[in-house]
């Protein structure tokens, strides 16, 4: 009788592990992002401006985070960003704020902006996947995101500012 129990355990017991071991290769599936690339919907403009001469570095696209889901995916699964385009994220009160590359695919400048459109900070060239904290210096009230070289090739600097208009 005992043996019989014990047989009948170690088959539940196998049973058991043969559904979990199914279970998570189906959940893989599922939370696995597909690789298709996801479109750049222009949901705005913004305008670099140098701030010693108030003139006007670059005119980008702007693609807007303003809700937690937005900013919490920001250009994670994305297969490229053209050189026009950025992503601006907005948040409702000026705070420390830190990125990390989290399926983010492309590499990325990460701009730290105060409530006053000041550049605070940049982290450049933060590279894909990776989930280093690259955190800002001061406050922030807002981020651009725009492909890694680009803050070097502009030229821009700490305390240059932003102009945005949100069309969309």
């Amino acid at each position: 009788m005992i043996f019989n129990s014990r047989i009948k355990s170690l088959c539940i017991l196998g049973l058991g592990l043969t559904l979990s071991s199914v279970s998570c290769k189906d959940n893989s599936k599922a939370t696995t992002p597909k690789a298709t690339d996801i479109p750049f919907t222009k949901e705005g403009t913004l305008q670099l401006v140098k701030a010693e001469t108030d003139s006007i570095i670059v005119n980008l696209d702007i693609e807007v985070a303003d809700d937690d889901y937005q900013i919490q995916t920001g250009l994670m699964y994305r297969n490229s960003l053209k050189s026009n385009h950025g992503m601006l994220f907005i948040f409702p009160t000026e705070a420390y704020k830190s990125f990390y590359m989290k399926n983010t695919r492309i590499p990325l400048d990460i701009i730290y902006i105060d409530k006053d459109s000041a550049i605070v900070n940049i982290q450049k060239n933060a590279v894909p996947f990776d989930e280093t904290s690259l955190p800002s210096s001061a406050p922030i009230q807002y981020v651009l995101e725009v492909n890694a070289g680009l803050s070097e090739q502009w030229g821009l600097e700490s305390g240059d500012k932003i102009r945005f208009e949100i069309t969309n």
